[in-house]
């Protein structure tokens, strides 16, 4: 790419969800109708955003999704299957072939947090993953948490710990909720 100014990737997205301000978005148009470089990126960050909603849509993302997010994808047919364990129980769980999103409702007192982590641990309780500083609403009593589908019906039967992890002023960690799944697999075929 040739271009003297190029326009930063996140500018760009922006400009393609409409979240510039007026004086900004006409600056960038009036750039792309000059720049053959930045328009060739500009449709790169609008493939990559398909990508990623594909993704999101399929239920293939580990994340922390909100309500409104869950009452969309239901409204729109998918099939949700969603546990709700109180903090430091074991809830016995599978999905089927009809889920499309797996959510685990992670009941936990975060008030006072600056900060939460969210930890995926193995059977034995070692840290395997960590989401840091995932999105909550201060005063949330539960973070909905969505491991992927595609994963959740490939494996086996098996343990896996989630943690919550809060983090106060001062940066230091607490420990706000442990959950444990106890993994049933319902599907027949490899992993079985």
């Amino acid at each position: 790419m040739n271009c003297a100014h190029p326009i930063d990737a996140a500018v760009l997205a922006d400009y393609w969800l409409g979240a510039l301000a007026q004086s900004e978005e006409d600056a960038v148009e009036e750039h792309l109708l000059g720049c053959d470089g930045c328009g060739a990126r500009l449709r790169e960050v609008i493939a990559l955003a398909g990508n990623l909603r594909d993704l999101v849509s399929e239920g293939s993302l580990r994340m922390v999704v909100s309500d409104t997010y869950l009452k969309r994808v239901a409204e729109e047919g998918l099939r949700i299957r969603e546990y709700i364990p109180p903090d430091g129980s074991v809830v016995e769980c599978t999905v089927t072939a009809e889920d499309d999103i797996l959510i685990g409702r992670l009941a936990a007192n975060l008030g006072g947090a600056k900060r939460v982590d969210l930890c995926i641990c193995d059977e034995r309780g070692k840290e395997q993953i960590r989401l840091p500083d995932i999105p909550f609403q201060p005063g949330a009593d539960s973070i909905a948490y969505q491991e992927p589908i595609n994963l959740a019906k490939a494996m086996g039967s098996g343990k896996m710990i989630v943690r919550l992890v809060t983090f106060d002023e001062s940066g230091g960690e607490r420990l706000a909720g442990e959950y444990t799944f106890n993994h049933t697999r319902s599907l027949p075929g490899p992993g079985a």
